[in-house]
């Protein structure tokens, strides 16, 4: 899609048969213009494409060969070959570059090529009032034209996000998924009345969107979808909530840490550490320290993102009698990359050969540890 012109040119090529209200007429007139004689002629229009071998092997060959096989395709089952058609357009423009003298019947034939992105986004947008299938390719398309910067794929992109309500939902989602590409002030009412329907099966999108776009008017609906008995709803909400940073849902978001499924227990501790502040490290910190579940790893990952401030209050625990906290702080001390936990982290590696509850050593767990501090410190080390 970075190449305009290909990309109008094989959008002219499906076009020209879409757009014939009788398409064997035009065949036969695109055959026509290419010169051959009239016995190929009425090979072609009859379907005996066997016939085409003895046509002389010159530069309409090509074209007059895919059209012959479009028309035998449409006389037989009735159905446009939109690989061969795709490759009629630009066939024919290269044909009136070789062979000048064509170019004249060929244009009449075939009509201009459309002018550039507008007319492709045009006809996208157009698609997206078609069939399923249609309408999948036709959002694919206008979300590459949006990122390449055009105005005319914005807005219809923005159309698509204002009202859910006349979208089908893997259309919607593809949209919102993208939404930073096109999206602005003017969807937060559309977006706020998705997400206020809870039913909808793209509410979880909707969140995500609002968080995106820094819409705080969606907070309190944001935060009641934590209630949602759908994890995957549940799941979203926490991410949204940490896209937000929003400081009022830490009490709602230190619950979903009681959550029956893990991977939304895992989120709501990513979004209280991307909050940040006193209360949500005091419910991490609170959390960790009380479960001692060494396979809470997102416990300790979000402590972590707290950066240098809990470095020495994770170091103390490494004395404490529990292995399993141990563990547990170990995998906090390693993600900080702190150069004052890598001398703890050694030694623990060294010589704690206690065993946690599910049966791994203390050491292993600090290796652990060391392993994930060094890959830290040398993604984030200047360049030499």
């Amino acid at each position: 899609m970075t190449d305009h012109c290909d990309a109008v040119l094989r959008l002219w090529g499906r076009q020209l048969y879409e757009r014939q209200s009788e398409p064997l007429v035009w065949a036969k007139a695109v055959l026509q213009a290419t010169g051959r004689p009239p016995t190929a002629l009425a090979a072609a229009m009859s379907g005996r494409l066997d016939a085409l071998a003895d046509v002389p092997s010159d530069r309409a060959r090509l074209l007059f060969r895919t059209v012959a096989e479009l028309a035998a395709n449409l006389r037989g089952d009735g159905r446009y070959d939109a690989d061969a058609g795709t490759r009629i357009g630009p066939l024919a423009l290269r044909l009136g570059e070789l062979e000048p003298p064509l170019a004249g019947p060929l244009g009449d034939a075939l009509g201009h090529p459309p002018d550039g992105p507008a007319s492709l986004v045009t006809v996208h947008a157009v698609e997206l009032r078609g069939n399923r299938t249609t309408r999948l390719r036709a959002i694919d398309a206008l979300l590459e034209w949006a990122e390449l910067g055009h105005p005319q794929a914005r807005a219809a992109l923005s159309e698509v996000a204002s009202d859910h309500r006349t979208q089908d939902i893997t259309v919607w989602t593809k949209t919102l998924n993208r939404i930073a590409l096109f999206g602005d002030a003017s969807l937060e009412p559309g977006l706020l009345r998705a997400l206020a329907d809870t039913g909808h099966r793209g509410v979880r999108w909707s969140a995500l969107a609002c968080a995106e776009l820094g819409f705080r008017r969606a907070v309190p609906l944001v935060t009641a979808l934590l209630e949602h008995p759908d994890p995957m709803v549940r799941e979203g909400a926490c991410e949204a909530l940490g896209l937000l940073e929003e400081h009022t849902a830490v009490p709602a978001l230190a619950a979903r840490l009681n959550d029956e499924t893990d991977w939304v227990r895992s989120r709501a501790a990513r979004a209280l550490g991307e909050i940040g502040g006193d209360q949500a490290l005091a419910v991490l910190w609170q959390t960790m320290t009380e479960r001692r579940n060494p396979k809470a790893g997102h416990l300790a990952s979000a402590i972590a993102a707290f950066g240098p401030p809990v470095v020495d209050g994770l170091i103390a625990l490494t004395t404490d009698p529990d292995p399993d906290l141990r563990a547990l702080v170990c995998r906090a001390l390693g993600s900080t990359a702190d150069d004052r936990a890598l001398p703890v982290l050694e030694r623990l590696a060294a010589h704690d050969l206690a065993r946690t509850s599910l049966g791994g050593m203390v050491a292993t767990a600090a290796k652990q540890g060391l392993r994930t501090a060094h890959r830290i410190r040398a993604r984030t080390a200047p360049p030499a």
